[in-house]
């Protein structure tokens, strides 16, 4: 008889396209996830993975095999979450995963709506996976942007993901996953208060083509909302600093020595001598959604998460 926990680990092989990527994703030892499939292959009497240089392949009897073990095991999720689950009691630990900005806008604020909350045992800190929730359910978060959330709730390492997805910058949703809207989120240029833009009350992209900027990471997306900017002008931002956190990006602009395009979601209370500014033809706007696993659809905890980050994202002006 074939063991779950083999499937589990070959299908780990297959979408995280290594031992080792697969032992991390779940918590295990190379050495324990290679047993694994040791013994998956004496249950099943096929060889389902191979020597390739220093990696491995699936075989076609282990790619058909992990196909299977896919199927099964979305379908004994989803018997967990709905028919084992209790509908009016929202219980066990959901691992959420969500943009920086949705951490401070968003999650912060429906983590507060569970309650009693309390420190969970998970980690130290959000970045890290910390916990949070009430009698029953344990809420862990993870701060990952929108592609990477996408894929760890695709693979099941996490269940649900805040996510976000510009229009000038599509985000893919695999079919195995559900998307819903929560929110449209606008960003402003900020400009320090002596900028000579800085009255205006919207700007266009042909007025930031000369500009020196702060953005996030190249390849981030809101770095690449960035460079879409000024894309129909033929031109490219002068990006001259990079940095992941937003509040930085405000710093620098205070400080003068660049502008930055920050969203609303999640933006503190801009200091003096920042001034933010609305980019018009066309509006600079990224749709905030969540995403799940269709067989996750009837949790009663995702269901009751969600229904708290709506109830946050309807409270919030932003668009």
């Amino acid at each position: 008889m074939i063991e779950i926990a083999a499937l589990r680990a070959l299908v780990a092989v297959e979408q995280q396209g290594s031992v080792v990527a697969a032992s991390e994703a779940m918590g295990f030892s190379p050495s324990a996830v290679s047993q694994q499939i040791k013994k998956l292959e004496k249950q099943s009497g096929v060889t389902v993975l191979e020597r390739h240089g220093r990696g491995v392949l699936l075989t076609d009897r282990g790619m058909a095999l992990a196909e299977y073990g896919r199927r099964i095991l979305g379908e004994l999720e989803e018997l967990q979450a709905t028919l084992l689950a209790d509908p009016e009691k929202p219980s066990g630990v959901l691992r959420l995963v969500a943009f920086s900005t949705a951490c401070r806008g968003l999650v912060g604020p429906m983590l507060g709506k569970l309650a009693p909350a309390r420190t969970g045992t998970g980690g130290s800190s959000a970045a890290a996976g910390s916990g949070l929730g009430g009698p029953g359910l344990e809420v862990r978060v993870v701060a990952e942007d929108p592609r990477e959330a996408v894929q760890r709730v695709a693979t099941g390492e996490a269940d649900l993901g805040v996510v976000h997805n510009w229009h000038s910058v599509p985000l893919v949703i695999p079919e195995n996953m559900v998307h819903e809207d929560l929110c449209l989120d606008t960003a402003d240029v900020l400009l320090n208060s002596a900028h000579p833009l800085a009255g205006r009350t919207a700007v266009e992209p042909s007025d930031l083509v000369d500009e020196s900027w702060i953005s996030t990471p190249a390849g981030a997306i809101c770095n690449e909302a960035l460079l879409a900017i000024l894309a129909g002008l033929g031109r490219v931002p002068d990006i001259r600093i990079y940095d992941p956190d937003f509040s930085t990006h405000i710093a620098m602009v205070q400080q003068g020595v660049a502008v930055a395009l920050v969203p609303r979601l999640g933006r503190p209370e801009l200091p003096a001598g920042v001034v933010a500014v609305p980019v018009v033809n066309p509006m600079q706007q990224r749709q905030v959604g969540i995403v799940y696993r269709k067989t996750m659809t009837a949790s009663p905890s995702i269901r009751h998460v969600v229904r708290l980050l709506q109830d946050v994202a309807a409270g919030l002006e932003v668009g």
